[in-house]
């Protein structure tokens, strides 16, 4: 007698799947609607209280939240200050290229605005500003060897090509470019890699201060370049 066995039929679940994605959704959107003024505040001071930019700053980090590996990100807060950070530093930049940055702070959406929170023609603001970029280049020296902190600042904030960081750092094209991939996820989730000196650290923010503001960007690329050329450091 031919007797057939039948596998068990399986199914899956597609409503509890849908349903862990639908919550994983909602706490990132939960999260981050608990970080928006927060983040809000981080780019008005270092816009100089551009509150348009300022929201367009704060929408870009959210989006790229949604496309993060969150269960990736140890911190999300340093995460979310550091994406916002690095945003705000490119609009200052790019519009001082341009020379199109403004004095005073440019006019508010409906319900968004920077007062309170920075002025650039307020000098309690201006610390405010330059504090938040001081503690951003602070992390950076903190994660970041010198080679790597060179290729991504070169790259990500000031758009120099990738042939130009390889002949300023004397490496390979192809090697500038693994510097920059490496620095990104060692800003988001590295540990500190050695205690960030006092004389680097000023040095380091005056020169940015003047490449952006200025655009005299030669003395930054000094600094930048003698920090990498020093043998690395171990951990």
């Amino acid at each position: 007698m031919d007797v057939s066995t039948t596998e068990p039929t399986r199914t899956i679940d597609l409503g509890g799947v849908a349903d862990l994605l639908d919550d994983d959704v909602e706490r990132a959107s939960m999260f981050f609607a608990s970080q928006r003024a927060r983040l809000f505040r981080i780019a008005c001071r270092v816009t100089g209280g551009d509150a348009s930019s300022a929201e367009d700053i704060v929408q870009e980090t959210w989006l790229r939240w949604q496309r993060t590996e969150r269960a990736e990100v140890r911190n999300p807060e340093a995460f979310l200050t550091t994406a916002t950070t690095r945003l705000a530093i490119n609009v200052v930049q790019s519009a001082s290229r341009r020379r199109e940055y403004p004095v005073d702070a440019q006019p508010s959406r409906p319900g968004h605005d920077c007062t309170g929170d920075t002025g650039s023609t307020d000098p309690a603001a201006r610390v405010d500003q330059t504090a938040a970029l001081s503690e951003a280049l602070a992390l950076l020296l903190s994660r970041l060897s010198g080679g790597e902190l060179a290729a991504y600042l070169l790259r990500k904030v000031f758009d120099y090509p990738y042939d130009e960081i390889a002949r300023l750092l004397r490496t390979s094209v192809v090697n500038a470019r693994q510097l920059v991939r490496r620095a990104a996820p060692r800003i988001v989730r590295g540990p500190s890699r050695v205690p960030v000196e006092a004389a680097d650290h000023r040095h380091l923010l005056a020169a940015f201060l003047t490449a952006a503001r200025e655009g005299e960007i030669r003395p930054l690329e000094r600094f930048l370049v003698l920090r990498g050329a020093r043998p690395a450091m171990s951990t």
